[in-house]
């Protein structure tokens, strides 16, 4: 029969005692790793800027300090508008050699169609002025806008000398300019002293002294200089053209080319064209 006995576990071996301490100390061991690799690859939540996909990141370096500059910027100075000139300084010669030199150069014509009318420019030796200089200006002045020629019946055009001419523009002194006037039977004095500009046949004859300084109530008006010039040379190339003396249209208004704005404005303001906006600007006739 069989025996009622338990069987007796087997007793362990020496080898079976040491192999079965071997693996649990590799067990140990193996867990060990897995929690050093964790802790490897979960940061602390303080260090998450550090890591970028499975990369540590660098730092951003902060940008370099600009010192702001020690000097402050200099201030915008507006620029004035620089004034007109209204009169020439210094003395104007009362006489000169009495002879005259020619501006040698032909000009274009001005204006569109009619009759063509010749002139030539000379300026009084002795004077202080440029026949170049003096003929750019009469040539701004004739050919406007706003001119004689601006009528579409009448073109101008400045030859040089030995060309056939139809009139001379002279730029002269006081006294020469007296001359030439009294020979056409025009007195320009003005308290004994030869004052204003002149037109006798073939002759336009401008007084350097008006040409320097404009006139004093011209000069309170505030007209510049440039602006006087424009007016006295079509002034008496308007009465070589046949154009009379007219008068102020009325206090304010601008005044007509043919009135006396060398002497005086009559309340009105100073112009120095015949025509205004394209049209014949006049005043009442005298």
């Amino acid at each position: 029969m069989p025996s009622s006995r338990r069987p007796r576990a087997a007793r362990s071996t020496p080898l079976a005692r040491r192999w079965r301490t071997a693996v649990v100390v590799c067990a140990f061991l193996a867990a060990a790793g897995m929690g050093v690799g964790v802790a490897l690859r979960l940061p602390s939540a303080g260090a998450k800027e550090l890591v970028a996909d499975g990369f540590a990141a660098q730092s951003p370096e902060p940008a370099p300090a600009v010192a702001p500059s020690s000097a402050a910027p200099p201030p915008v100075t507006p620029r004035s508008p620089v004034a007109p000139v209204l009169a020439l300084p210094g003395p104007v010669p009362a006489h000169g050699r009495g002879g005259f030199s020619y501006d040698d150069r032909a000009g274009g014509v001005l204006g569109r169609a009619g009759e063509l009318r010749r002139f030539r420019v000379a300026v009084e030796v002795g004077s202080g002025e440029r026949p170049g200089a003096f003929g750019d200006a009469v040539q701004r002045a004739l050919a406007g806008p706003g001119s004689w020629v601006e009528s579409g019946r009448l073109r101008l055009r400045r030859v040089a000398p030995g060309g056939r001419y139809d009139f001379t523009i002279y730029l002269a002194t006081r006294d020469t300019a007296l001359r030439l006037c009294g020979a056409g039977g025009i007195d320009i004095r003005k308290g004994g002293v030869p004052y204003t500009s002149c037109r006798v046949p073939g002759k336009v004859v401008i007084n350097l002294d008006r040409w320097r300084t404009s006139a004093p109530h011209l000069v309170a008006a505030r007209m510049p200089l440039d602006t006087y010039r424009l007016y006295v040379v079509n002034h008496e190339v308007g009465h070589q053209l046949g154009h009379h003396h007219e008068a102020c249209p009325g206090p304010g208004r601008q005044a007509p080319v043919m009135q006396q704005q060398t002497l005086f404005l009559d309340g009105c303001r100073p112009n120095p064209w015949p025509y205004l906006g394209g049209k014949r600007y006049a005043g009442p006739s005298l």
